[in-house]
């Protein structure tokens, strides 16, 4: 979600940049030929079409919803990319404490890569939920995903978060393939 506001600002704004170099520029030209027609945008006719409408027109009533929809799906947007940070017991009265979700994931990762028998793992983590996706040569899901889920659980029960998350391990071996 987050990248997708970051994504509309960054748009949003080259297209208000934009705007406004068109703005100097046409002013620039009708101050230097003001006699002359407009550069870029015709100016004068979209002035007299717009002097045309009145409130209560159609195009104008449409322009108007178009507007509100985008508002209201920018303002759901930047709601909801908020604050993804994994809240910790708190240590003392008006002291709070949080973790990033890559912290938490460089944490369980850290520990599954150090078992034996996992050559690889990719790991995500949120304040509801941790993958695991650990890769093995030697060992096939049903030896080592239990062991797996006892370490992840093990890292998770030493953290003091406020919620424990849901853990998922996924195990990929060579010898479930068979």
């Amino acid at each position: 979600m987050r990248l997708l506001v970051r994504l509309l600002s960054t748009l949003l704004g080259l297209a208000v940049a934009a705007g406004g170099a068109l703005l100097a520029l046409e002013a620039g030209w009708a101050w230097w030929q003001p006699g002359k027609a407009p550069l870029l945008v015709p100016w004068p006719e979209w002035k007299t079409e717009l002097a045309a409408l009145d409130w209560t027109s159609t195009p104008v009533r449409i322009a108007a919803g178009i507007a509100v929809a985008a508002g209201i799906l920018l303002l759901l947007l930047a709601l909801g990319a908020g604050d993804r940070a994994v809240r910790m017991t708190d240590p003392a009265d008006g002291i709070s404490v949080s973790t990033s979700p890559r912290a938490l994931a460089r944490m369980v990762g850290m520990a599954v890569r150090a078992q034996d028998n996992v050559r690889g793992a990719s790991v995500t983590a949120s304040a509801r939920r941790v993958r695991v996706r650990a890769t093995s040569r030697l060992a096939d899901e049903a030896q080592l995903r239990p062991r797996l889920l006892e370490t992840v659980a093990g890292v998770l029960d030493e953290l003091p978060l406020q919620r424990q998350p849901k853990v998922s391990v996924v195990v990929d071996s060579p010898k479930d393939h068979r």
